[in-house]
């Protein structure tokens, strides 16, 4: 039965929470993120496809992609394109290629407040929207949960995040400029060279460079945190009836457990609701990440020990407790901390997951999830859902119809036979996903079949006849469309 979370504080989760504290200043703080991107060598964040490239450029200048463009055609080398390179499947590299690094690519063009527009070039983070906008109290209407990514990797995979009132990015995308593989730039939108829209938008660089963006904007809003425990089977009704049926509620998170004595079935809501505004500018300082490194030493701590998972669930409860009630601006909900997610080591390496299943599919879902996960061994650390609106206006969508949308966070060794053991337990996952009108997203390793992939995407075909046929040389090029698209 649902309940509001009663605040307690007890001395027990008081000296753990001291414990971990010290714990983490003591062991973690020496743990430093390298930078993926050498001249010669490159990985994305997940590190399980490392490859020798020919060149890495870095891009400042629209001249310098011309001249790229250029030379690959010239030379007859492939061209990827990398932001953060947060994706996991090599989709920003090829073998020998070129990749165009577009982080110093990241001006803010224009703010329109009248008409509520940003343009912005492309390797710009979303934290330097934010940053630009804040002061003219705006907000972005869609982006991911944190804002480390950059706007034209977030366009490339069609983000989607925390706001239940807009559904993916390109329902706030209004145009974007796009260079092609022979140096022209063209205007795209949903009336100007229309058909590259919906396949650029989800496209993973695979039709040319994106270049400068208009996006949407919203008002930045006062939020108060309500903070809610049931149980999975109610999570359905409880999201239709509680969240989407109040207008007030402007987004929502939640989580559901992967300790082992509450294994898929405890859950802790997070709505975000209106609320008066009168207190809006008192709160409408952006806020900065702190306190990452506790939040480190816990995951660390769950990646290693069953129990680590059980003290880091438990743990939870306290953190949704002091959050309750808070009053937090739009901006700032879309600023979630990311430091405690990186992780380096020489051995293993954590990945994602991301399932979308209908909403009145969710209980017997994770019925069956939990079916197959007890079965195997599977070092699940964190799952978060969230919700994604019907939307197929991208040829690659993942959204057939309102889902929930299963963001899952897995510890895996780096060595062949331990991908070949994640990648048969995720194919099962995914099997059980497509069973329930479900499908998958693809921004990570290429652990799926073929046919998974286009029972999950049925335009998968026309998708990829479309790449050839608008870049025929077929000069962009990643790993990802070696695997699914040739």
């Amino acid at each position: 039965m649902k309940m509001k979370l009663k605040k307690k504080k007890t001395v027990r989760n008081k000296l753990l929470i001291l414990i971990c504290f010290v714990s983490s200043y003591l062991l973690i703080m020496t743990v430093s993120f390298n930078d993926r991107l050498t001249r010669t060598e490159i990985s994305d964040v997940g590190n399980l496809m490392p490859v020798k490239i020919k060149e890495a450029v870095t891009g400042k200048e629209e001249k310098t992609f011309e001249q790229t463009l250029k030379e690959a055609s010239e030379k007859n080398l492939s061209v990827s394109i990398a932001g953060k390179m947060h994706s996991q499947g090599g989709h920003t590299y090829y073998p020998n290629g070129i990749v165009l690094d577009m982080k110093s690519y990241n001006r803010i063009l224009q703010i329109d407040k009248e008409e509520k527009t940003v343009t912005v070039q492309s390797g710009a983070t979303w934290d330097d929207i934010q940053r630009a906008v804040n002061p003219y109290g705006l907000a972005v209407k869609v982006m991911q949960s944190q804002n480390i990514f950059t706007i034209g990797g977030s366009l490339s995979v069609n983000a989607h995040g925390r706001d239940i009132r807009h559904g993916s990015l390109i329902e706030t995308v209004n145009s974007f400029r796009l260079m092609k593989a022979d140096g022209e730039i063209i205007n795209v939108s949903r009336k100007e060279n229309s058909q590259y829209f919906p396949l650029v938008i989800g496209g993973y660089g695979l039709f040319g460079i994106i270049l400068d963006v208009e996006l949407q904007l919203t008002d930045d809003e006062l939020y108060e945190v309500r903070t809610t425990s049931l149980s999975y089977k109610e999570y359905s009704d409880f999201f239709t009836e509680k969240v989407m049926a109040d207008k007030k509620v402007k987004m929502h998170l939640a989580r559901i457990s992967t300790a082992p004595d509450s294994f898929l079935k405890d859950m802790y809501i997070t709505d975000w609701v209106l609320a008066n505004q009168e207190a809006y500018t008192s709160h409408s300082q952006l806020k900065e990440e702190r306190g990452t490194f506790l939040m480190k030493f816990l995951l660390g701590l769950s990646r290693n020990f069953d129990w680590g998972k059980k003290l880091f669930w438990d743990l939870q409860e306290g953190y949704f407790q002091r959050q309750d009630g808070e009053l937090m601006t739009r901006n700032n909900v879309m600023r979630s901390e990311s430091k405690f997610l990186e992780y380096e080591s020489e051995s293993d390496t954590d990945i994602l997951q991301e399932y979308f299943v209908p909403i009145d599919e969710f209980e017997s879902y994770m019925d069956d999830l939990r079916h197959v996960l007890l079965d195997e061994d599977l070092n699940l650390m964190n799952i978060t859902i969230r919700y994604v609106e019907e939307n197929q206006e991208a040829v690659l969508s993942y959204s057939k119809e309102d889902m929930f949308a299963l963001v899952l966070l897995i510890n895996q060794g780096l060595t062949e036979k331990d991908k070949e053991e994640t990648g048969k337990i995720i194919r099962e996952m995914i099997d059980v996903t497509l069973d329930h009108n479900g499908s998958y997203y693809l921004p990570y390793y290429s652990y799926p079949t073929n046919d998974q992939m286009k029972r999950a995407y049925p335009r998968k075909e026309e998708f990829f006849q479309k790449k050839r046929n608008l870049d025929p040389e077929e000069r962009f090029r990643n790993m990802f469309y070696e695997g699914y698209g040739e």
